[in-house]
Protein backbone atom coordinates (compact mmCIF):
# COMPACT_ATOMS: atom_id res chain seq x y z
CA UNK A 1 0.00 0.00 0.00
CA UNK A 2 1.53 3.07 -1.00
CA UNK A 3 1.63 5.85 1.89
CA UNK A 4 0.43 9.40 0.59
CA UNK A 5 2.83 12.81 1.01
CA UNK A 6 1.42 14.71 3.91
CA UNK A 7 1.18 17.31 1.02
CA UNK A 8 0.91 17.49 -2.46
CA UNK A 9 4.15 19.60 -3.31
CA UNK A 10 2.99 19.32 -7.19
CA UNK A 11 -0.10 21.93 -5.94
CA UNK A 12 2.77 24.32 -4.38
CA UNK A 13 4.51 24.66 -7.52
CA UNK A 14 2.71 27.05 -9.90
CA UNK A 15 3.18 29.36 -13.00
CA UNK A 16 2.08 32.63 -13.41
CA UNK A 17 2.56 32.99 -17.36
CA UNK A 18 1.26 31.02 -19.96
CA UNK A 19 2.28 29.34 -22.77
CA UNK A 20 -0.62 28.62 -24.77
CA UNK A 21 -0.08 28.86 -28.44
CA UNK A 22 2.90 27.33 -30.95
CA UNK A 23 4.70 30.00 -33.04
CA UNK A 24 4.46 28.68 -37.11
CA UNK A 25 7.88 27.42 -38.26
CA UNK A 26 9.35 29.11 -41.74
CA UNK A 27 10.64 26.80 -44.09
CA UNK A 28 14.33 28.18 -43.02
CA UNK A 29 13.84 27.33 -39.44
CA UNK A 30 12.96 23.74 -40.57
CA UNK A 31 15.99 23.50 -43.40
CA UNK A 32 18.30 24.80 -40.38
CA UNK A 33 16.79 21.74 -37.82
CA UNK A 34 17.16 19.11 -40.57
CA UNK A 35 21.09 19.89 -41.32
CA UNK A 36 22.04 19.95 -37.47
CA UNK A 37 20.47 16.88 -36.48
CA UNK A 38 22.40 14.11 -36.67
CA UNK A 39 21.82 11.52 -39.29
CA UNK A 40 20.72 8.40 -37.62
CA UNK A 41 19.05 5.46 -38.93
CA UNK A 42 15.79 4.13 -38.02
CA UNK A 43 13.58 0.99 -39.32
CA UNK A 44 10.38 3.46 -39.84
CA UNK A 45 11.94 5.16 -41.91
CA UNK A 46 10.78 5.09 -45.48
CA UNK A 47 13.69 7.10 -47.10
CA UNK A 48 16.97 6.77 -45.69
CA UNK A 49 18.35 9.91 -43.42
CA UNK A 50 21.60 10.77 -45.38
CA UNK A 51 18.99 10.52 -48.58
CA UNK A 52 16.53 12.83 -47.19
CA UNK A 53 19.07 15.61 -46.17
CA UNK A 54 19.95 15.58 -49.90
CA UNK A 55 16.57 15.89 -51.62
CA UNK A 56 15.69 18.13 -48.65
CA UNK A 57 14.73 21.34 -50.33
CA UNK A 58 12.49 19.39 -53.29
CA UNK A 59 10.17 18.17 -50.26
CA UNK A 60 10.37 20.83 -46.97
CA UNK A 61 6.82 22.68 -48.45
CA UNK A 62 5.28 19.80 -47.83
CA UNK A 63 6.99 18.88 -44.54
CA UNK A 64 6.77 22.62 -43.50
CA UNK A 65 2.84 22.04 -43.98
CA UNK A 66 2.55 18.81 -41.60
CA UNK A 67 4.67 20.50 -39.07
CA UNK A 68 2.59 23.50 -38.75
CA UNK A 69 -1.01 21.49 -39.44
CA UNK A 70 0.14 19.10 -36.17
CA UNK A 71 1.48 22.40 -34.33
CA UNK A 72 -1.92 24.46 -35.01
CA UNK A 73 -4.01 21.83 -34.13
CA UNK A 74 -2.31 19.85 -31.29
CA UNK A 75 -2.20 16.40 -33.06
CA UNK A 76 1.11 14.60 -33.28
CA UNK A 77 0.59 12.12 -36.29
CA UNK A 78 0.26 8.95 -35.20
CA UNK A 79 3.32 7.32 -37.19
CA UNK A 80 6.08 9.76 -35.24
CA UNK A 81 4.65 7.68 -32.34
CA UNK A 82 5.58 4.20 -32.65
CA UNK A 83 9.43 3.94 -31.32
CA UNK A 84 11.82 0.91 -32.33
CA UNK A 85 13.60 0.34 -29.00
CA UNK A 86 17.09 -1.03 -29.01
CA UNK A 87 18.17 -2.68 -25.60
CA UNK A 88 22.21 -1.31 -25.25
CA UNK A 89 24.43 -2.60 -21.86
CA UNK A 90 24.82 0.85 -19.91
CA UNK A 91 28.14 -0.11 -19.25
CA UNK A 92 30.48 -2.47 -21.61
CA UNK A 93 31.75 -4.56 -19.10
CA UNK A 94 28.12 -5.50 -17.38
CA UNK A 95 26.58 -8.76 -17.48
CA UNK A 96 24.66 -9.24 -20.59
CA UNK A 97 22.13 -12.39 -19.08
CA UNK A 98 20.82 -9.77 -16.40
CA UNK A 99 18.18 -7.69 -18.06
CA UNK A 100 18.55 -4.56 -16.05
CA UNK A 101 21.88 -4.08 -17.29
CA UNK A 102 20.51 -2.83 -20.37
CA UNK A 103 19.09 0.55 -21.14
CA UNK A 104 16.43 0.98 -23.81
CA UNK A 105 17.33 3.52 -26.91
CA UNK A 106 14.42 4.58 -28.80
CA UNK A 107 14.53 4.95 -32.31
CA UNK A 108 12.42 7.43 -33.65
CA UNK A 109 11.35 8.60 -37.54
CA UNK A 110 14.23 11.28 -38.08
CA UNK A 111 10.91 13.58 -39.30
CA UNK A 112 9.61 13.06 -35.93
CA UNK A 113 12.64 14.37 -34.22
CA UNK A 114 12.58 17.45 -36.14
CA UNK A 115 9.31 18.21 -34.78
CA UNK A 116 10.03 17.26 -31.31
CA UNK A 117 13.19 19.44 -31.96
CA UNK A 118 10.78 22.66 -32.62
CA UNK A 119 8.14 21.83 -30.06
CA UNK A 120 11.75 21.28 -27.88
CA UNK A 121 12.95 25.00 -28.44
CA UNK A 122 9.77 26.61 -28.07
CA UNK A 123 8.81 24.94 -24.84
CA UNK A 124 12.60 25.62 -23.47
CA UNK A 125 12.60 29.16 -24.41
CA UNK A 126 9.08 29.73 -22.08
CA UNK A 127 11.08 27.66 -18.99
CA UNK A 128 13.99 29.14 -19.09
CA UNK A 129 12.60 33.02 -19.71
CA UNK A 130 10.48 32.26 -16.59
CA UNK A 131 12.84 29.96 -14.67
CA UNK A 132 10.54 26.85 -14.46
CA UNK A 133 12.86 24.51 -14.25
CA UNK A 134 14.76 23.14 -11.35
CA UNK A 135 18.18 25.51 -10.18
CA UNK A 136 19.86 22.49 -8.86
CA UNK A 137 19.36 20.41 -11.84
CA UNK A 138 22.19 19.86 -13.76
CA UNK A 139 21.32 17.76 -16.65
CA UNK A 140 20.10 18.52 -19.86
CA UNK A 141 21.03 22.08 -19.68
CA UNK A 142 23.52 24.03 -21.40
CA UNK A 143 26.56 25.49 -19.52
CA UNK A 144 25.77 22.63 -17.08
CA UNK A 145 27.82 19.15 -16.25
CA UNK A 146 28.51 16.98 -13.72
CA UNK A 147 31.81 19.38 -13.41
CA UNK A 148 29.73 22.36 -12.18
CA UNK A 149 27.35 19.89 -10.32
CA UNK A 150 30.25 18.47 -8.20
CA UNK A 151 32.42 21.36 -7.74
CA UNK A 152 29.02 22.94 -6.04
CA UNK A 153 28.43 20.35 -3.91
CA UNK A 154 32.15 20.02 -2.40
CA UNK A 155 32.43 23.46 -2.22
CA UNK A 156 29.31 23.16 0.34
CA UNK A 157 30.64 20.19 1.82
CA UNK A 158 34.09 21.95 2.81
CA UNK A 159 32.92 25.18 3.65
CA UNK A 160 30.52 23.32 6.25
CA UNK A 161 33.54 21.16 7.82
CA UNK A 162 35.64 24.08 7.78
CA UNK A 163 33.26 25.46 10.24
CA UNK A 164 33.96 22.67 12.73
CA UNK A 165 30.49 20.79 12.32
CA UNK A 166 30.33 17.54 9.93
CA UNK A 167 28.32 16.84 7.28
CA UNK A 168 26.53 13.64 5.43
CA UNK A 169 25.96 13.27 1.92
CA UNK A 170 23.51 11.07 0.29
CA UNK A 171 23.43 9.12 -3.33
CA UNK A 172 20.37 8.56 -4.23
CA UNK A 173 19.64 6.72 -8.01
CA UNK A 174 15.91 5.95 -9.14
CA UNK A 175 15.22 2.78 -10.81
CA UNK A 176 14.46 2.74 -14.24
CA UNK A 177 13.08 6.76 -13.93
CA UNK A 178 12.34 7.89 -17.26
CA UNK A 179 10.61 4.39 -18.44
CA UNK A 180 7.57 5.03 -15.44
CA UNK A 181 6.74 8.05 -15.49
CA UNK A 182 2.79 8.60 -15.39
CA UNK A 183 1.38 10.12 -17.88
CA UNK A 184 -1.32 11.70 -16.77
CA UNK A 185 0.76 13.06 -13.60
CA UNK A 186 2.94 14.90 -16.25
CA UNK A 187 0.14 16.45 -18.33
CA UNK A 188 -0.83 17.92 -14.60
CA UNK A 189 2.64 19.03 -14.30
CA UNK A 190 2.86 20.74 -17.37
CA UNK A 191 -0.43 22.78 -16.63
CA UNK A 192 0.94 23.75 -13.48
CA UNK A 193 4.35 25.26 -15.17
CA UNK A 194 1.61 27.34 -17.54
CA UNK A 195 1.75 25.06 -20.32
CA UNK A 196 -2.10 25.37 -21.47
CA UNK A 197 -4.53 25.04 -25.03
CA UNK A 198 -2.68 23.82 -28.32
CA UNK A 199 0.44 23.18 -26.63
CA UNK A 200 -1.04 20.86 -23.67
CA UNK A 201 -3.17 19.56 -26.38
CA UNK A 202 0.12 18.37 -28.09
CA UNK A 203 1.60 17.12 -25.25
CA UNK A 204 -1.20 15.32 -24.92
CA UNK A 205 -1.58 13.71 -28.42
CA UNK A 206 2.47 13.09 -28.35
CA UNK A 207 2.19 10.72 -24.90
CA UNK A 208 -1.23 9.23 -25.77
CA UNK A 209 -1.30 6.28 -28.49
CA UNK A 210 2.38 5.73 -28.33
CA UNK A 211 3.62 2.13 -29.15
CA UNK A 212 6.83 0.32 -29.90
CA UNK A 213 8.65 -2.51 -30.74
CA UNK A 214 12.17 -4.05 -29.41
CA UNK A 215 14.77 -5.07 -31.81
CA UNK A 216 17.96 -7.06 -31.13
CA UNK A 217 20.63 -8.31 -33.47
CA UNK A 218 18.52 -9.47 -36.71
CA UNK A 219 14.98 -9.82 -34.50
CA UNK A 220 12.37 -7.57 -34.24
CA UNK A 221 9.30 -7.92 -32.38
CA UNK A 222 5.75 -7.09 -32.64
CA UNK A 223 4.30 -3.90 -31.67
CA UNK A 224 3.13 -2.81 -28.19
CA UNK A 225 1.27 0.04 -26.47
CA UNK A 226 3.50 2.25 -24.59
CA UNK A 227 1.39 3.59 -22.00
CA UNK A 228 4.14 5.45 -19.43
CA UNK A 229 7.35 6.84 -19.37
CA UNK A 230 9.17 9.16 -21.99
CA UNK A 231 11.59 7.89 -24.53
CA UNK A 232 14.83 8.05 -23.82
CA UNK A 233 16.40 9.09 -27.37
CA UNK A 234 13.71 11.49 -27.90
CA UNK A 235 14.07 15.04 -28.04
CA UNK A 236 11.42 15.85 -25.62
CA UNK A 237 12.15 13.28 -22.92
CA UNK A 238 14.75 14.97 -20.30
CA UNK A 239 12.88 18.17 -20.57
CA UNK A 240 9.79 16.55 -19.79
CA UNK A 241 11.23 14.36 -17.28
CA UNK A 242 13.00 17.23 -15.46
CA UNK A 243 9.31 19.05 -15.41
CA UNK A 244 7.94 15.66 -13.99
CA UNK A 245 10.78 15.51 -10.97
CA UNK A 246 9.91 19.47 -10.08
CA UNK A 247 8.08 18.76 -6.77
CA UNK A 248 10.57 16.93 -5.46
CA UNK A 249 12.93 20.00 -4.84
CA UNK A 250 10.40 21.78 -3.09
CA UNK A 251 10.34 18.76 -0.38
CA UNK A 252 13.81 19.12 -0.18
CA UNK A 253 13.31 22.81 0.83
CA UNK A 254 10.65 22.43 2.91
CA UNK A 255 13.23 20.08 5.40
CA UNK A 256 16.13 22.66 4.66
CA UNK A 257 18.17 20.30 3.32
CA UNK A 258 20.27 21.06 0.26
CA UNK A 259 20.44 19.00 -3.04
CA UNK A 260 21.60 18.35 -6.21
CA UNK A 261 20.56 16.41 -9.04
CA UNK A 262 21.75 15.70 -12.50
CA UNK A 263 19.20 13.86 -14.39
CA UNK A 264 17.93 10.88 -12.22
CA UNK A 265 20.71 11.22 -10.23
CA UNK A 266 20.15 12.88 -6.64
CA UNK A 267 22.58 14.12 -4.20
CA UNK A 268 21.48 15.13 -1.03
CA UNK A 269 23.98 16.85 1.88
CA UNK A 270 23.26 18.15 5.30
CA UNK A 271 25.54 20.51 7.87
CA UNK A 272 25.35 18.55 11.06
CA UNK A 273 25.27 21.82 13.07
CA UNK A 274 27.37 21.05 16.77
CA UNK A 275 27.63 17.56 15.34
CA UNK A 276 24.79 16.49 17.70
CA UNK A 277 23.29 13.47 16.21
CA UNK A 278 19.29 15.19 16.82
CA UNK A 279 20.61 17.44 14.07
CA UNK A 280 19.78 14.09 11.81
CA UNK A 281 16.20 14.57 11.95
CA UNK A 282 15.32 16.63 9.62
CA UNK A 283 16.97 14.74 6.77
CA UNK A 284 15.47 11.24 7.86
CA UNK A 285 11.82 12.83 8.14
CA UNK A 286 12.86 14.43 4.49
CA UNK A 287 13.57 10.93 2.77
CA UNK A 288 10.58 9.42 4.53
CA UNK A 289 8.30 12.17 2.82
CA UNK A 290 9.81 11.53 -0.66
CA UNK A 291 9.96 8.33 -0.29
CA UNK A 292 5.67 8.91 -0.26
CA UNK A 293 5.86 10.93 -2.91
CA UNK A 294 8.41 8.55 -5.30
CA UNK A 295 5.69 5.93 -4.50
CA UNK A 296 2.55 8.24 -5.73
CA UNK A 297 4.52 9.27 -8.77
CA UNK A 298 5.35 5.52 -9.47
CA UNK A 299 9.31 5.76 -9.04
CA UNK A 300 11.29 4.09 -6.91
CA UNK A 301 14.91 4.36 -5.36
CA UNK A 302 17.43 1.74 -6.22
CA UNK A 303 18.47 0.59 -2.73
CA UNK A 304 21.29 -1.03 -4.20
CA UNK A 305 23.11 2.32 -5.41
CA UNK A 306 22.12 4.44 -2.45
CA UNK A 307 25.12 5.17 -0.64
CA UNK A 308 26.09 7.18 2.55
CA UNK A 309 29.41 9.29 3.30
CA UNK A 310 29.85 11.51 6.51
CA UNK A 311 32.69 13.95 6.53
CA UNK A 312 34.24 15.50 9.76
CA UNK A 313 35.77 18.29 10.83
CA UNK A 314 39.12 16.28 10.78
CA UNK A 315 40.38 13.23 9.49
CA UNK A 316 39.32 11.09 12.75
CA UNK A 317 35.65 10.79 12.95
CA UNK A 318 33.45 8.34 14.92
CA UNK A 319 30.74 7.39 13.13
CA UNK A 320 28.60 6.01 16.22
CA UNK A 321 27.83 9.30 17.31
CA UNK A 322 25.36 9.40 14.81
CA UNK A 323 21.85 7.03 14.87
CA UNK A 324 21.57 6.89 11.12
CA UNK A 325 18.63 4.49 11.96
CA UNK A 326 17.79 2.94 8.23
CA UNK A 327 20.58 4.93 6.83
CA UNK A 328 23.33 2.47 8.48
CA UNK A 329 23.70 0.07 6.12
CA UNK A 330 24.39 2.63 3.41
CA UNK A 331 27.35 4.10 5.16
CA UNK A 332 30.67 4.10 3.16
CA UNK A 333 34.18 5.36 3.20
CA UNK A 334 34.07 6.29 -0.28
CA UNK A 335 31.50 5.82 -3.35
CA UNK A 336 31.37 7.13 -6.73
CA UNK A 337 29.01 10.07 -7.75
CA UNK A 338 28.81 11.52 -11.28
CA UNK A 339 32.08 9.33 -12.08
CA UNK A 340 33.99 10.74 -9.03
CA UNK A 341 35.07 8.62 -6.09
CA UNK A 342 33.99 10.90 -2.93
CA UNK A 343 35.62 9.53 0.30
CA UNK A 344 35.02 11.15 3.70
CA UNK A 345 38.26 12.96 3.62
CA UNK A 346 38.34 14.74 0.77
CA UNK A 347 41.54 13.08 -0.04
CA UNK A 348 40.68 11.90 -3.54
CA UNK A 349 43.19 8.64 -3.15
CA UNK A 350 40.83 6.32 -4.27
CA UNK A 351 40.00 8.57 -7.37
CA UNK A 352 43.01 9.70 -8.44
CA UNK A 353 43.88 6.15 -8.17
CA UNK A 354 41.62 4.71 -10.39
CA UNK A 355 42.78 7.48 -12.75
CA UNK A 356 46.11 6.54 -13.36
CA UNK A 357 45.62 2.82 -13.24
CA UNK A 358 43.15 3.31 -15.93
CA UNK A 359 45.24 5.44 -18.14
CA UNK A 360 48.30 3.39 -17.83
CA UNK A 361 46.32 0.66 -18.64
CA UNK A 362 44.98 2.41 -22.24
CA UNK A 363 48.66 3.69 -22.47
CA UNK A 364 50.11 -0.08 -22.73
CA UNK A 365 47.45 -0.52 -25.49
CA UNK A 366 47.87 2.39 -27.55
CA UNK A 367 51.73 1.72 -27.56
CA UNK A 368 50.73 -1.38 -29.58
CA UNK A 369 49.06 0.65 -32.53
CA UNK A 370 51.76 3.47 -32.18
CA UNK A 371 53.70 1.90 -35.35
CA UNK A 372 50.63 2.09 -37.44
CA UNK A 373 49.58 5.90 -36.62
CA UNK A 374 50.71 9.02 -37.78
CA UNK A 375 52.09 12.03 -35.47
CA UNK A 376 49.14 14.07 -35.56
CA UNK A 377 46.29 11.03 -35.41
CA UNK A 378 48.34 9.23 -32.43
CA UNK A 379 48.19 12.56 -30.40
CA UNK A 380 44.32 12.92 -30.92
CA UNK A 381 44.20 9.27 -29.59
CA UNK A 382 46.64 9.96 -26.60
CA UNK A 383 43.89 13.49 -25.79
CA UNK A 384 40.81 11.21 -26.28
CA UNK A 385 41.60 8.62 -24.43
CA UNK A 386 44.71 9.86 -21.61
CA UNK A 387 44.23 13.76 -21.41
CA UNK A 388 40.43 13.50 -20.69
CA UNK A 389 40.91 10.98 -18.00
CA UNK A 390 43.15 13.22 -16.57
CA UNK A 391 41.24 16.73 -16.93
CA UNK A 392 37.65 15.28 -16.21
CA UNK A 393 36.66 17.38 -13.11
CA UNK A 394 40.08 17.94 -12.14
CA UNK A 395 39.06 21.40 -10.73
CA UNK A 396 37.95 18.74 -7.69
CA UNK A 397 41.58 18.39 -7.03
CA UNK A 398 42.73 21.94 -5.60
CA UNK A 399 44.38 21.56 -2.58
CA UNK A 400 44.95 17.77 -3.13
CA UNK A 401 48.50 16.27 -2.18
CA UNK A 402 51.58 16.95 -3.62
CA UNK A 403 51.70 12.70 -4.22
CA UNK A 404 48.23 12.50 -5.56
CA UNK A 405 48.75 15.02 -7.93
CA UNK A 406 52.51 13.52 -8.85
CA UNK A 407 51.06 10.05 -10.15
CA UNK A 408 48.34 12.60 -12.30
CA UNK A 409 51.47 14.07 -13.59
CA UNK A 410 53.36 10.84 -14.55
CA UNK A 411 50.75 9.66 -16.30
CA UNK A 412 50.75 12.67 -18.61
CA UNK A 413 54.54 11.89 -18.76
CA UNK A 414 54.74 9.04 -19.87
CA UNK A 415 52.05 9.75 -22.49
CA UNK A 416 54.36 12.51 -23.77
CA UNK A 417 57.26 10.06 -23.79
CA UNK A 418 55.26 7.61 -25.89
CA UNK A 419 53.96 10.50 -28.51
CA UNK A 420 57.10 11.84 -29.05
CA UNK A 421 59.49 8.40 -28.18
CA UNK A 422 61.55 10.39 -25.71
CA UNK A 423 64.04 8.15 -23.37
CA UNK A 424 63.38 7.88 -19.90
CA UNK A 425 66.51 9.53 -19.34
CA UNK A 426 65.32 12.68 -21.08
CA UNK A 427 63.82 15.66 -19.00
CA UNK A 428 60.24 16.19 -19.82
CA UNK A 429 59.74 19.63 -19.41
CA UNK A 430 61.11 20.59 -22.86
CA UNK A 431 58.86 18.20 -24.01
CA UNK A 432 55.52 18.75 -22.88
CA UNK A 433 56.31 22.90 -24.01
CA UNK A 434 57.14 21.84 -27.07
CA UNK A 435 53.67 20.19 -27.18
CA UNK A 436 52.07 22.87 -25.71
CA UNK A 437 51.12 20.67 -22.36
CA UNK A 438 50.16 21.99 -19.42
CA UNK A 439 51.70 20.20 -16.69
CA UNK A 440 48.46 18.50 -14.30
CA UNK A 441 49.03 20.99 -11.22
CA UNK A 442 48.05 24.20 -13.75
CA UNK A 443 45.99 22.51 -15.56
CA UNK A 444 43.94 22.37 -12.48
CA UNK A 445 44.29 25.74 -11.77
CA UNK A 446 43.50 26.67 -15.91
CA UNK A 447 40.27 25.00 -15.40
CA UNK A 448 39.27 26.74 -12.40
CA UNK A 449 39.62 30.43 -13.71
CA UNK A 450 37.97 29.22 -16.85
CA UNK A 451 35.08 28.43 -15.03
CA UNK A 452 35.44 31.81 -12.93
CA UNK A 453 35.46 33.94 -15.42
CA UNK A 454 32.55 32.36 -17.41
CA UNK A 455 30.37 32.46 -13.87
CA UNK A 456 31.29 36.23 -14.28
CA UNK A 457 30.07 36.40 -17.22
CA UNK A 458 26.87 34.26 -17.77
CA UNK A 459 28.12 31.45 -19.16
CA UNK A 460 27.96 29.22 -16.42
CA UNK A 461 25.43 27.80 -13.76
CA UNK A 462 24.58 30.48 -11.74
CA UNK A 463 24.61 28.39 -8.61
CA UNK A 464 28.54 28.99 -9.20
CA UNK A 465 28.12 32.54 -9.49
CA UNK A 466 26.72 32.98 -6.50
CA UNK A 467 29.86 31.97 -4.56
CA UNK A 468 31.65 34.57 -6.41
CA UNK A 469 31.54 38.07 -4.46
CA UNK A 470 33.18 41.26 -5.47
CA UNK A 471 35.18 42.45 -3.53
CA UNK A 472 35.40 46.87 -3.37
CA UNK A 473 38.10 48.30 -1.12
CA UNK A 474 37.07 51.35 1.13
CA UNK A 475 39.43 53.36 -0.29
CA UNK A 476 39.46 53.27 -4.25
CA UNK A 477 37.88 55.28 -6.56
CA UNK A 478 38.42 53.32 -9.43
CA UNK A 479 37.58 50.04 -7.60
CA UNK A 480 34.92 48.81 -9.97
CA UNK A 481 37.61 48.66 -12.55
CA UNK A 482 39.62 46.13 -10.75
CA UNK A 483 37.29 42.95 -11.25
CA UNK A 484 38.65 41.68 -8.19
CA UNK A 485 37.14 38.54 -5.93
CA UNK A 486 36.21 38.57 -2.41
CA UNK A 487 38.17 35.79 -0.67
CA UNK A 488 35.69 34.29 2.13
CA UNK A 489 37.47 33.41 5.32
CA UNK A 490 38.33 29.38 5.90
CA UNK A 491 38.63 28.22 9.49
CA UNK A 492 40.28 25.08 8.99
CA UNK A 493 43.44 25.90 6.23
CA UNK A 494 43.39 21.96 4.46
CA UNK A 495 39.56 22.09 4.49
CA UNK A 496 38.21 25.36 3.76
CA UNK A 497 40.88 26.92 1.67
CA UNK A 498 40.37 23.87 -1.07
CA UNK A 499 36.29 25.33 -1.56
CA UNK A 500 35.98 26.92 -4.79
CA UNK A 501 34.44 30.11 -3.31
CA UNK A 502 38.34 30.35 -1.82
CA UNK A 503 40.26 28.71 -4.36
CA UNK A 504 38.94 30.65 -7.11
CA UNK A 505 39.15 34.64 -6.08
CA UNK A 506 43.18 33.88 -5.03
CA UNK A 507 43.63 32.61 -8.51
CA UNK A 508 41.76 35.32 -10.00
CA UNK A 509 42.54 38.03 -8.36
CA UNK A 510 46.46 37.04 -9.33
CA UNK A 511 45.73 37.33 -12.96
CA UNK A 512 46.61 40.92 -14.36
CA UNK A 513 43.95 43.41 -14.88
CA UNK A 514 43.80 43.30 -18.47
CA UNK A 515 43.05 39.43 -18.63
CA UNK A 516 40.44 39.90 -16.25
CA UNK A 517 38.74 41.93 -18.55
CA UNK A 518 38.72 40.00 -21.59
CA UNK A 519 35.79 40.40 -23.10
CA UNK A 520 35.33 37.08 -24.80
CA UNK A 521 36.10 33.23 -23.39
CA UNK A 522 38.26 32.60 -26.27
CA UNK A 523 40.28 35.98 -25.77
CA UNK A 524 40.55 35.05 -22.54
CA UNK A 525 41.73 31.25 -22.93
CA UNK A 526 44.17 32.30 -24.99
CA UNK A 527 45.28 34.84 -22.50
CA UNK A 528 45.12 32.03 -19.96
CA UNK A 529 47.82 29.51 -22.21
CA UNK A 530 50.10 32.06 -23.17
CA UNK A 531 50.87 33.12 -19.35
CA UNK A 532 50.47 29.82 -18.23
CA UNK A 533 52.83 28.45 -19.98
CA UNK A 534 55.81 30.83 -19.03
CA UNK A 535 54.68 30.27 -15.60
CA UNK A 536 54.86 26.68 -16.07
CA UNK A 537 57.72 25.86 -17.52
CA UNK A 538 59.20 28.90 -15.87
CA UNK A 539 58.76 27.14 -12.52
CA UNK A 540 58.63 23.49 -13.68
Amino acid sequence: MIALPSHDASKIFTCSAVFDQFEPVCLDQVEEVCSGTKTSSCPNDVIPTHFLKKIFKVVSSDILAIFNSSLSSGVVPACFKHAVVQPVLKKPNLDSSVLTNFRPISKLPFLSKILEKIVFGQLQSFVNGHNVLERFQSGFKTLHSTETALLKVLNDLLLATDSGDSAVLLLLDLTAAFDTVDHSILITRLEHCGVKGTPLEWFRSYLSDRTFSVSFGDFISSSAPLTCGVPQGSILGPILFSIYMLPLGLIFRKYNICFHSYADDTQIYLQLKGNSPASLEPLLQCLGEVKSWMASNFLNFNENKTEVIIFGPSGNLNTSNFNLHSLEPFVKSHAKNLGVIFDSNFTFEKQISSVVQRSFFKLRLLSKVRSFLSFKNFERAIHAFIISQLDYCNSLYAGVSQTCLARLQLVQNAAARLLTRTKRCEHISPVLASLHWLPVRFRISFKILLLTYKALNGQAPGYLADLLQTYTPLRSLRSSDLLLLAVPRSRLVHRGDRAFAVVAPKLWNNLPLHIRQAPTVNLFKSYLKTHFYVLAFNTA
